[in-house]
């Protein structure tokens, strides 16, 4: 039932969203929810760009590996740079290192290749403290087991990955019980004491400016993370050009330059482009300049609130309205009949609302991962579908009520007068249902407002684009800056339907 619903709406959407996958466009590059994963997208779409321009474009903070790796296999990004170790472990699962060889050889019959070593080991680690470590005489990852009462902050996706704290655990007998945090939100956290040890990838610009201290595997659980690029086989032969750029810069990023671009754009304020541009420009032999000027003509990366407020205001506004219409549309369009008929056949009401609720408490971010191998295709189309779903069960109810509300002294009236039962729905029914049925589709929109903001995790735009920079940043005015147009909208969405429920008011009584 859930999966016919989905397809059905998905043929309403197909029409409204244009597909991802069409002949002729540019390589795709993809990237992932953090700093570094941004930075490197970002240096190979402008380095292919540099060696033909209008060769590739960036679909930024796409979501964890999982998401990435389904749309890298539905053809809706070419490329994204990815490690070693999370391909082998989370990716093929393999319980421990696997040669590169044998790594490529299970790709290739996926259609998939890697390739083009960039350089640099990211590798997990655990972190806390300096002053904390010293006082408890922690030095290596084995010594956690003495102080099974230390709070464990995790990002979620090393909670949940195979070469992440579930094998960690076992290998260390640890008996801590991690709280799932952002990673970005995870360094507050351990600032302010609320957590005493956390993740992180040992290229963090921010473990040396905190004083961390990064424990020692003893017992080398953790593999090599080597970053390169995992990408379609067919993608060198279709953009020959932007693959031979990249693959110039195949160990051109050591582990102090990969610190040097993070903290660029963490401590110093500079765009994931500026810090592109400036690694481009300065080659792999100036790694201390990634901090230092910005580069001539890119202006500064806005600093104050106004500025990010401002920043592509317009084209992103366009984004999230254009997510927020369709959806509501295509959710109405689909819940006014599933009310309808859940009134008109009392066996069917429970089912239906049933179903409408079930679907409303799936998680967001869980249904646009269901979706991604299901439509093929990340982007818009999965992004309308879970918006639409998620837009449902308020429509349905309030269909429902309104025409339970209907006294049923005018439907024998209707009757006596002759009419049919198509007529006394359509000309007494549904005008007296239609205030109920409007105010859910009011709660609906705003409710979407919203929810829209999730589309930016798989690549649809629109102000959540923001939130997930800011996430990734641990900027608060970059999380302002995606919530506040937001909330306005949300304001905006209300008003307009309270006009429209007061013009159907006015006209009622005339």
């Amino acid at each position: 039932m859930l999966l016919k619903l989905l397809r059905t709406l998905a043929a309403i959407l197909l029409i409204a969203a244009t597909p991802l996958t069409q002949a002729g466009q540019p390589l795709q590059v993809g990237s992932k929810r953090f700093t570094e994963s941004y930075v490197l997208g970002e240096i190979l779409t402008a380095a292919a760009n540099a060696a033909q321009a209008g060769q590739a474009v960036h679909r930024r903070g796409l979501g964890n590996t999982a998401i990435l790796f389904e749309a890298l296999k539905a053809g809706s990004i070419d490329v994204y740079p990815e490690y070693l170790g999370t391909i082998s472990q989370e990716i093929l699962r393999h319980a421990g290192p696997v040669p590169l060889e044998q790594v490529r050889h299970e790709l290739a019959a996926l259609g998939l290749g890697a390739d083009v070593p960039l350089g640099f080991n990211n590798s997990y680690a655990l972190a806390m403290p300096e002053d904390q470590a010293q006082k408890l005489g922690i030095v290596r990852l084995s010594d956690l087991a003495r102080h099974p009462m230390l709070r464990l902050g995790l990002s979620h996706e090393f909670i949940g990955r195979a070469d992440g704290w579930p094998g960690l655990a076992r290998r260390y007998r640890l008996a801590n019980q991690p709280r799932s945090l952002d990673h970005g939100i995870a360094y507050d956290a351990l600032a302010a004491r609320q957590i005493d040890v956390m993740d992180i990838y040992t290229t963090d610009a921010r473990i040396e400016r905190m004083g961390l201290r990064v424990l020692e595997d003893d017992l080398g659980y953790f593999p090599r993370y080597d970053a390169m690029l995992l990408y379609r086989l067919d993608a060198p032969g279709r953009f020959p050009v932007a693959w031979r750029a990249l693959q110039r810069l195949e160990g051109s990023i050591s582990q102090q330059r990969m610190i040097a671009l993070n903290a660029a754009v963490e401590l110093e304020g500079r765009s994931f482009a500026q810090a592109a541009e400036g690694f481009l420009r300065d080659g792999p032999a100036h790694p201390a300049k990634d901090s230092g000027a910005r580069p001539a003509g890119a202006g500064a990366a806005p600093s104050g609130l106004q500025a990010k407020l401002l920043d592509r205001l317009l084209p992103l506004t366009g984004q999230h309205l254009f997510l927020v219409l369709v959806s509501v549309a295509a959710a109405t369009a689909t819940g006014v009949p599933l009310g309808l008929a859940a009134s008109l056949v009392p066996g069917l009401r429970q089912p239906v609302l049933g179903l409408a609720g079930v679907l409303q408490t799936i998680p967001s971010l869980a249904l646009l991962a269901m979706l991604i191998p299901l439509l093929g295709a990340i982007g818009t189309r999965p992004a309308l579908i879970a918006l639409s779903v998620y837009a449902l069960l308020p429509i349905v109810r309030n269909t429902c009520a309104g025409l339970a509300q209907v006294p049923n002294g005018l439907r024998q009236a209707a009757q006596a007068l002759g009419m049919r039962r198509a007529d006394i729905l359509l000309l007494v029914e549904l005008p007296l249902a239609w205030p109920l049925i409007l105010a859910g589709v009011k709660t609906a929109a705003v409710m979407t407002v919203g929810t829209a903001t999730i589309a930016a995790f798989i690549g649809a735009g629109g102000y959540g684009e923001r939130i997930a920079v800011g996430l990734a940043l641990n900027d608060n005015q970059m999380l302002l800056a995606g919530a506040i147009p937001s909330a306005l909208l949300a304001l905006v969405t209300q008003g307009l339907f309270e006009l429209a429920e007061r013009a159907l008011r006015r006209r009622g009584n005339s």
